[in-house]
């Protein structure tokens, strides 16, 4: 007898697996909306795809009457702009740190304890002190993201630093590596996709204190314009540009996993699908 953790779906099961529960989602989010719109026409806190449809179609399509702009498409930029400018910052300073502190003893000392303090301090306490030192311009938003990111990442890639097999650092050194030959080729090719496990990891924490920072102080992003919309109850906006955060969320995403296993393949061998 076949033991449950042995049996493994075929591709075609795995497709319909995948999907089932979202559309299993859909189809009792439809009910509900279908039920409420039935007793209130005027109901807003479930309204029907065809409502959803027609807001955002205003927002995507249509230009603003006050700007001239398409505010969808303007908040959509104006997001990715400052989450891909701090996830590119907070990669680089989370990448050096880990590596200089994984790899450097006379590093680790001083900066080890610093960083691990560092990363339980609760990012969004910090949000009111950064518009005070940066403003309520783009500063303040995408240090508030470097912040919170930066830290993690810096103790993922700290640790894998160490588990590198001393023997490794050992037969470098005696076939005549230098401090910064060994750095550049025995621990960062081996750290790169951990970097880029890193950041999806750590994806998820950087939209949270983007939509935060946009909510409190802005006047333009995915943020900004969920938090400007709930106070007319406009859940016919909301819950579309929820759905395209977790869109651009899920791509951004993909797009690593591929340039990963791309790049490093070597990393991903064996790796369960």
């Amino acid at each position: 007898m076949k033991r449950l953790i042995n049996l493994t779906p075929s591709k075609p099961a795995r497709l319909v697996l995948g999907i089932l529960p979202f559309a299993l989602i859909i189809l009792v989010y439809i009910f509900a909306s279908d039920a409420r719109l039935a007793e209130n026409a005027s109901d807003k806190l479930l309204p029907s795809f065809g409502q959803m449809g027609e807001a955002i179609n205003s927002y995507a399509l249509e230009a603003s009457k006050r700007t001239g702009e398409y505010l969808f498409w303007g908040d959509t930029y104006s997001s990715l702009k400052r989450l891909l400018l701090g996830m590119g910052i907070a990669a680089f300073f989370g990448f050096s740190f880990g590596l200089l502190t994984g790899a450097i003893p006379g590093f680790y000392a001083p900066v080890a304890p610093l960083l691990t303090v560092i990363s339980l301090v609760p990012p969004m306490a910090l949000l009111p002190i950064l518009f005070i030192v940066f403003g309520l311009d783009e500063l303040s938003k995408v240090a508030l993201i470097v912040i919170g990111v930066a830290p993690c990442i810096a103790r993922d890639i700290q640790r894998c630093t160490l588990e590198i097999p001393q023997e490794q650092i050992i037969k470098a050194q005696t076939l005549g590596a230098s401090s910064l030959q060994v750095l550049l080729r025995v621990y960062i090719p081996q750290l790169l996709p951990r970097l880029i496990s890193s950041v999806r990891l750590t994806l998820g924490s950087g939209w949270l204190f983007l939509i935060a920072a946009e909510a409190i102080a802005s006047t333009d992003g995915l943020g900004y314009r969920i938090f400007l919309v709930r106070r007319y109850l406009s859940m016919d906006v909301i819950l579309p540009y929820v759905a395209w955060i977790t869109l651009l969320a899920f791509i951004i995403d993909w797009l690593l996993l591929k340039t990963s296993q791309k790049c490093f393949s070597w990393h991903h061998q064996g790796v369960k699908k």
